[in-house]
């Protein structure tokens, strides 16, 4: 079971013919092919990167 400090993102766009910076985030989030799943400590670091990719990727909730 996750800690209440982690949050689980998606990948659920494609990074071609995106911005060189939306690529980058999305490796810096561990994510780089469709349907990847990471679980990631909750910081305000990682929750801007995902609102900046946030068209790409979707928060899952942890069940």
């Amino acid at each position: 079971m996750a800690d209440k400090n982690t949050v689980t993102v998606e990948q659920i766009g494609s990074p071609l013919r995106r911005a060189a910076d939306q690529r980058q985030t999305l490796v810096g989030l561990g994510l780089n092919k469709m349907n990847r799943r990471r679980t990631l400590e909750d910081t305000p670091a990682i929750r801007g990167m995902i609102a900046k990719v946030s068209h790409l990727v979707r928060v899952v909730e942890n069940a």
